[in-house]
């Protein structure tokens, strides 16, 4: 089992493997991308692990991870479950560079609120964000004043299109373009709710009775109105922070640009950055330990 924060967790709207993915990273970081892309969901991919199973050492690794981060294809998060309790890290990988705006977007809240790419950025056949509404397609124009065959206006709605074809389903329960146009707000009421097409069409046919149904529009008004759900309990939202993928520390998407913060943006040309930083002052301290134990004559097993 990964260590928390470090099993790798699908971004939305992944679409089949192609021959150009990864293509914008070096040869190396296009090589691990590959391997973490083949991985299973929840599988360890953290340096030390990948380091271990790769032909490549922790520093290349770490370097590739950067680089993936930078390009969009990875994002680390920390979040907290509505009510409090710990925070917890989680590591996202995604099959297609993403903006930081889509990021942005997905972390906020739970990924509903990630805004569709471009079409140059994001393939058309690729799966939306959870949450991200359908492009609206119009209709074409047919003979209005026939159920099942929607034309303009409401008759293009889904709520419309479910009440025409529910004759298929009991043909006892056909209705007139009239009808379904009359009952259309009140299916509209159930998808708000959260219901489905296939859940409105049970609750309008299950349990008739026998004998044929004298009005399917009263009875599928009675229905609509005195079955329909409860409304949806209202959301509590999770609590997130991106964390750098170079050093851990958390921030708001907008300060960490390519999921880096500033200091390690610039740690391959201003300086080694806050994680090379602490790693040197970690070496020159031990080496003043060591210097101490000369020459106070302690062993040098006690400067450790």
């Amino acid at each position: 089992m990964a260590a928390p924060g470090y099993g790798k967790r699908n971004a939305p709207g992944r679409r089949p493997p192609r021959k150009g993915d990864f293509a914008d990273l070096t040869p190396r970081a296009a090589a691990i991308a590959a391997y973490l892309d083949r991985l299973p969901e929840g599988a360890d991919i953290s340096i030390k692990t990948l380091a271990g199973r790769l032909p490549y050492g922790q520093q290349a690794v770490g370097t590739a991870l950067r680089q993936m981060s930078e390009a969009g294809y990875l994002r680390r998060l920390r979040e907290r479950s509505p009510g409090g309790g710990q925070w917890v890290t989680r590591t996202y990988f995604s099959r297609v560079p993403r903006s930081d705006t889509w990021w942005a977007g997905f972390l906020k809240d739970d990924g509903a609120s990630a805004p569709e790419e471009s079409a140059s950025e994001e393939p058309a056949s690729e799966e939306p964000v959870p949450g991200a509404s359908a492009p609206e397609v119009s209709a074409p124009p047919r003979e209005p004043g026939r159920a099942g065959e929607p034309g303009e206006g409401p008759r293009a709605s889904r709520a419309y299109g479910t009440l025409a074809r529910l004759g298929e389903a009991e043909p006892r329960m056909g209705l007139s373009a009239a009808d379904c146009e009359a009952l259309a707000p009140l299916v509209e009421a159930w998808f708000a709710r959260g219901a489905g097409e296939r859940q409105v069409v049970e609750a309008l046919t299950a349990g008739l009775p026998g004998e044929g149904v004298h009005s399917p529009r009263a009875v599928a008004a009675w229905r609509l109105e005195h079955k329909i759900p409860p409304p949806l309990p209202v959301r509590q939202r999770t609590l997130r922070l991106v964390e750098c993928t170079v050093c851990g520390a958390p921030g708001r998407p907008e300060a960490l640009p390519g999921g880096l913060c500033r200091e390690c943006r610039g740690a391959g040309r201003t300086g080694p950055g806050r994680a090379g930083r602490a790693q040197a002052v970690d070496v020159r301290r031990k080496a003043a330990a060591v210097r101490a134990a000369m020459t106070s004559g302690r062993p040098r097993a006690a400067a450790r």
